[in-house]
């Protein structure tokens, strides 16, 4: 019975979330397509540094393991980058002709922008995390595991928002993005799985897994949507786009305190 609701609350978790964050965004696209980009930022830094490394340092561990941890994760993404950006090159290269040509009757295929494999990554592994925190809820009490379920339901949905944004970026298909987010959300449900038959294991790697999710959030709001930030505005823009970015960071943060509390 345990196994059976761990189960089902951890898929509906892990893909709520993410239908959720969908239906939110779709609401906000079209005239504030920019402003999102900001409310991305600051909810994937909101969620790194507000939510996943504080509890990760709460847990006891070493701090100089963790940001060991964090240091590699954040070379990981860089390298992870780099791969995705030499393959789509070397691609672009061995079909140079069909692309121009292409090009020349009016199909243009821009290169595709960073960060989509980081946050897919990250949100898999934070997802996986996700899923034993719930498991471990559950196993000791049912209520518990109900109320754990959907306080990260509730702490998902604006990081989910800023995933979306990110994938749309990288992807002309917004229904392709919907799709990978909703794959990473669905590891939520292994992570419970999982987490049922291993939870006392599983918990010693738990703010490891943590710190590495947190990492690529980092990455992706540094290396891909910040820069995309940085243009000359004017007065009025600059302050819409500060105000985007700190209402990304307070969704995350308002949230998560209250998850955390729960």
């Amino acid at each position: 019975m345990t196994l059976v609701a761990i189960f089902f609350a951890t898929l509906a978790t892990g893909i709520g979330s993410v239908w959720l964050a969908a239906l939110l965004g779709m609401a906000l696209m079209g005239r504030f397509t920019q402003h999102l980009l900001s409310l991305a930022a600051g909810a994937l830094l909101a969620t790194a540094f507000m939510h996943l490394l504080p509890e990760a340092f709460e847990s006891g561990v070493e701090p100089k393991a963790l940001f060991a941890t964090l240091l590699v994760g954040l070379v990981f993404f860089f390298l992870l980058d780099k791969a995705e950006l030499w393959h789509h090159g070397h691609e672009h290269h061995h079909h140079h002709d069909v692309a121009h040509d292409h090009d020349h009757h009016g199909h243009h295929h821009s290169p595709p922008k960073p960060g989509g494999w980081a946050v897919l990554t990250g949100d898999s592994v934070h997802c996986f995390g996700d899923g034993i925190l719930i498991a471990s809820a559950f196993v000791a009490d049912m209520y518990l595991g109900l109320v754990a379920a959907l306080a990260v339901l509730a702490h998902e949905v604006p990081h989910h928002m800023g995933d979306l944004i990110v994938l749309r970026q990288s992807s002309s298909n917004p229904r392709v993005a919907l799709f990978k987010v909703s794959l990473a959300g669905a590891v939520t449900a292994v992570g419970g799985l999982v987490g049922f038959f291993l939870v006392e294991r599983l918990q010693d790697w738990l703010p490891y897994f943590l710190v590495a999710a947190s990492s690529s959030f980092v990455y992706v709001a540094l290396a891909d949507l910040i820069p995309q930030l940085q243009k000359r505005l004017t007065a009025r823009e600059t302050a819409a786009q500060i105000a985007w970015l700190l209402v990304g960071i307070a969704l995350v943060t308002v949230v998560s305190g209250w998850a955390h509390g729960h």
